[in-house]
């Protein structure tokens, strides 16, 4: 799908410098589900250049096109027509797959499966996953380098593991950052899982709700971070939308959660957030690190973005922690209530 990022780009001009992307060698046929895909050619960076200079005066910027709470693609936010791939695609019927080749280039595929990463700088791109698993794209501990752009990551509702739900679109299981970028992911109950990455200009929506293998509704958000992190994760200029009822287990578009260490060195930047009991929950008492910066809060399934609010769990008085620029998608401030 053509978006504001040029053809063949794998990064975008005022992007955060992505991962490092693999050196391919020549392609080879596609693997069988028991093996592992060989590398394959990707397409160049585009060189950048910069417009002839002008004595005269910049012109003023024409009017933006009015945000409303039902369309962030007019706002300028990613919707379905700026992320997933670009080319055609060929179909692969992979399974559960392990990719274990060190700079794998995955490339054109229509894959009907999922990707379990046990190797370096694999790089996913102008794809489409189709997944009964657990998740989409796994990257395994002890590995790193992942990244995953221009793809479409979904699932067969009702076919998963987890009583017929499935979790995590992009899991990122290792304590190296992960790239996505430009990505349209729904299905998925917490579609995407990680401590540290940089996840940008992705659409992520109609996550569907299910009872988990414990009879209980899971939990479910856009994106999930349950702390403890070593590095830093970024999500910057998302689509983020969680319409799944409460009472069906929503917990937030972006949540931050002290499950397993505390929340810190986190960047939440000019993201359109909208559903979930709140629509970001902030990383708890003891977050530190936190930039939230230049959201907006969409009114689209609740008046307050979420069913409670705009934003909980937010820690004021952590060192380093930013709040700045926030607001609701009808011009409303948003400011964070104290904390108990």
């Amino acid at each position: 799908m053509a978006g504001s990022c040029p053809e063949g780009a794998l990064e975008c001009p005022g992007e955060e410098k992505p991962l490092p992307l693999p050196v391919p060698v020549d392609p080879s046929a596609p693997p069988s589900p028991s093996a592992s895909p060989s590398p394959s050619a990707s397409p160049a960076s585009p060189s950048l250049t910069r417009p002839p200079s002008s004595s005269a005066p910049p012109a003023a910027p024409a009017p933006g096109p009015v945000c409303n709470a039902t369309s962030p693609g007019a706002c300028g936010f990613p919707d379905a027509r700026s992320t997933g791939p670009r080319i055609a695609l060929e179909r692969h019927d992979t399974g559960n797959m392990s990719v274990k080749t060190d700079g794998t280039v995955i490339r054109g595929w229509d894959i009907r499966g999922s990707l379990d990463v046990y190797a370096n700088d694999v790089t996913i791109i102008d794809s489409r996953i189709t997944s009964t698993n657990w998740w989409g794209v796994n990257l395994r501990p002890g590995f790193k380098g992942l990244r995953v752009l221009h793809t479409t990551i979904t699932a067969v509702p009702g076919k998963g593991p987890d009583n017929g739900g499935v979790n995590y679109a992009v899991s990122n299981m290792g304590d190296s950052s992960v790239e996505v970028g430009w990505c349209d992911v729904s299905v998925f109950g917490n579609a995407l899982s990680m401590g540290q990455g940089y996840l940008h200009d992705n659409y992520v929506h109609d996550i569907v709700p299910f009872r988990n293998l414990g009879g209980e509704w899971q939990h479910t958000d856009a994106v999930i971070s349950g702390g403890g992190n070593k590095g830093r994760l970024t999500v910057r200029h998302n689509t983020l939308l969680n319409a799944v009822p409460v009472d069906k287990g929503a917990s937030a578009a972006l949540g931050l959660f002290a499950d397993t260490g505390v929340v810190s060195n986190v960047i939440v930047d000019n993201n359109w957030l909208a559903g979930g009991a709140y629509a970001l929950y902030g990383g708890g008492p003891g977050a530190t690190g936190i930039q939230v910066t230049d959201n907006v809060f969409s009114t689209q399934y609740h008046p307050n973005s979420g069913l409670y609010g705009a934003v909980a769990a937010w820690n004021a008085g952590g060192a380093g922690n930013v709040w700045r620029g926030n607001r609701m998608s009808d011009g409303r401030p948003v400011v964070p209530e104290p904390a108990p």
